[in-house]
């Protein structure tokens, strides 16, 4: 498997979103008779559960407290970042204004300031009852080294789910100078439901799922803010990454008879990249630019990746997207702009009834061809004009 890339070294051909397209089903069905729903496991109880797939990323320029009750009232889940300006300062808008009108030049060291100031630990847990005194689903996230201790707190005060991101997560990791978060013994000892990422192999995914996460997140530095490639040289396009974890989930299934959901995590701004996830085999899907883009949003048309404020490397950058449309029409509609950045469930709706597929399961299984030039066949007009599929 793969291709010869010099003396003795062999590489495999991977995918991404823009070299890939769905063919129309032989069935089609009603957009509006579809079924959306995913559920989130939960041990002892019965799965969470969302009429709409799609998560709005844990990072400082799209979700706060607002933002996620807003999310939780339409019918999807936000994650609120417990690493974030939201735990570091009791005042977060003054900072978030802050790195907003920041110049260009300056911005990444104005994060690198701003995100010294240490987690307060009181705020974790008063941003987790504000998020369940205003309706919402409270899910949380941090790093795997903070892990146990804010993941205890956030329990404690009342979170709903707790999220474990990285850049990489494996379930070994090896270091001197700090102990490793044991994830089996993690997953184990959590009451609430606990998401691993970020991965995109099958054995790594195969062997997190071992350990007894609800879910996985999938996706290694394809964010638009996201600068993780470049710096580091590191990932797997998302088509390739679905694909291969998605058949570590079924070969997990058939193996143990549970059934751990994955999620796409990043690299989808548009409609048409979120349907191609779940063809590939996305449970649900991670989304923050898009939702960066809403009036709700934090950043007010900002999105900055989590591992931009890194004080030696930094893995991100602040991107401006501006500010397109309210949360709901990010999500529904009626959209106004014509690059496919709104109405993101009627575009999962749409393709599923064009395929045939009458819930997520089976949009699973949708044929998929290898079609690069599917953005550009027909499109002169558009990308002369930089209008519809010629934006970028």
């Amino acid at each position: 498997m793969g291709m010869w890339i010099g003396r003795n070294r062999k590489a495999r051909v991977t995918y991404g979103f823009d070299e890939i397209a769905l063919v129309p089903g032989s069935v089609t069905i009603n957009p509006n008779e579809v079924n959306t729903t995913w559920r989130l496991p939960r041990r002892d109880q019965e799965p969470l559960e969302f009429k709409i797939p799609i998560l709005a990323s844990a990072m400082d320029g799209v979700v706060d407290v607002k933002f996620a009750a807003e999310m939780s009232r339409l019918g999807a889940l936000a994650v609120l970042n417990l690493e974030g300006v939201q735990t570091r300062y009791k005042n977060p808008d003054e900072v978030l204004l802050k790195i907003v009108e920041a110049d260009k030049s300056e911005v990444t060291g104005l994060l690198q300031k701003i995100y010294t100031e240490p987690v307060q630990e009181d705020l974790i847990a008063a941003r987790v009852r504000q998020l369940k005194d205003a309706g919402a689903v409270a899910a949380v996230s941090s790093i795997p080294q903070k892990a146990e201790r804010f993941g205890a707190i956030a329990q404690e005060a009342g979170a709903d789910i707790f999220v474990i991101q990285s850049t990489v997560s494996t379930v070994e990791h090896i270091s001197t100078e700090y102990e490793s978060l044991d994830l089996r013994k993690f997953c184990r000892d959590m009451r609430i439901p606990v998401i691993v990422g970020n991965t995109v192999t099958y054995e790594v995914t195969l062997a997190i799922m071992e350990c007894g996460p609800a879910a996985v997140l999938i996706g290694v530095g394809p964010g638009a803010a996201c600068t993780s490639r470049g710096v580091l040289g590191l990932g797997v396009p998302q088509v390739t990454a679905t694909v291969d974890c998605a058949a570590a989930r079924d070969a997990y299934f058939k193996k143990s008879s549970r059934y751990v959901p994955i999620i796409t995590d990043g690299g989808m701004s548009k409609g048409g990249d979120v349907c191609k996830a779940f063809a590939c085999g996305a449970d649900a899907v991670m989304v923050g630019s898009a939702f960066a883009k809403a009036h709700e949003a934090p950043g007010k048309g900002y999105h900055w990746g989590m591992a931009t404020p890194h004080a030696n490397l930094p893995r991100g950058t602040r991107i401006k997207v501006g500010v397109t449309g309210s949360l709901k029409q990010v999500l529904f509609g009626p959209a106004e702009v014509d690059d496919g950045s709104q109405n993101l469930v009627g575009a999962i709706t749409t393709c599923m009834g064009n395929v045939g597929a009458c819930d997520i399961s089976q949009f699973q299984q949708t044929e998929i061809i290898i079609a690069p030039s599917i953005k550009t066949e027909g499109k002169l007009f558009q990308s002369v004009q930089s209008v519809g599929m010629g934006t970028r």
